[in-house]
């Protein structure tokens, strides 16, 4: 019997699978032929495939609360991309809370450039279908730059038709969720735990644990730690902490000398229990 696969005929140049960009070796990082964009934050660029941010595939971003983490970690990422398409939209799907203008001009985004859909069958929780739909449909569209949506309750088979839209319309898509979501099986190249740092350990210049638990390479040893607070103001806590430190006060000299007095018995048994000695 003859065949049907000639192996000698059907070697394939590991060079060129290494070039394709969903093949890569399971101790590197997948980073041919990879669009990103910077995260703005040196030691995380450094751990993901790429460098940064990809486009055209799903980051799954898991914390403990919706609206606690998010705008610091993606902030610098959407500054730079307004920058560069400053007509471009960012749509917010599902946002848990109406982003706060201040605080997002201090990062260098454009509120104007910014636009939330939410659903209108509940004022706390938002349709989950409806923003399914939503967050499809704004990958599909060409004036959008990035897609941001909040999907607590979405499944495996939801998250892969818009893993599917953003790959076809090559987008950046950021997915929000609950941190018991990482025990579900997720079609992201790209998933994130995000929990913050203990305010003191802030003070040293980071305020944000990152454990990239899923990517196109090796596990990650340990977490990352960055400091998403704006430069400004993590500048401003610095000094501040600095100069409470050195104009703490100094403790007070008592006003009496009571070594003496503390040596000496203070009560008869005392007395005759120190002449025994």
């Amino acid at each position: 019997m003859h065949s049907l696969i000639n192996i000698n005929n059907s070697k394939v140049s590991l060079a060129c699978l290494s070039g394709l960009a969903h093949v890569w070796r399971a101790g590197e990082l997948g980073a041919a032929s990879l669009q990103t964009i910077s995260t703005g934050y040196p030691a995380l660029c450094g751990v993901l495939p790429g460098g940064g941010w990809p486009y055209g595939a799903m980051t799954e971003v898991l914390q403990p609360q919706a609206g606690q983490y998010e705008w610091g970690l993606v902030a610098p990422a959407l500054s730079a991309l307004q920058s560069a398409s400053p007509a471009g939209l960012v749509v917010l799907v599902g946002a848990p809370y109406c982003p706060f203008g201040p605080a997002l001009g201090a990062r260098q985004i454009n509120m104007q450039r910014l636009l939330s859909v939410s659903s209108v069958k509940s004022p706390v929780k938002n349709d989950g279908p409806a923003m399914l739909w939503a967050t499809r449909e704004a990958l599909q569209c060409a004036d959008v730059t990035a897609v941001l949506a909040w999907l607590p309750d979405a499944r495996s088979a939801h998250l892969r038709r818009l893993q599917i839209a953003a790959l076809s319309h090559n987008k950046l898509l950021f997915v929000f969720r609950p941190l018991q979501a990482q025990h579900e099986a997720s079609p992201a190249p790209l998933r994130l735990r995000v929990t913050g740092i203990a305010h003191a350990a802030s003070m040293v210049g980071h305020n944000l644990q990152v454990d990239v638990f899923k990517r196109r390479g090796p596990l990650l040893a340990a977490p990352v730690l960055i400091d998403t607070r704006p430069p400004r103001l993590a500048a401003l806590l610095v000094a501040s902490g600095e100069r409470i430190h050195q104009h703490a006060p100094e403790p007070a000299p008592a006003l009496f000398d009571l070594s003496g007095i503390l040596r000496k018995p203070l009560h008869a048994l005392d007395r005759t229990a120190s002449l025994q000695h």
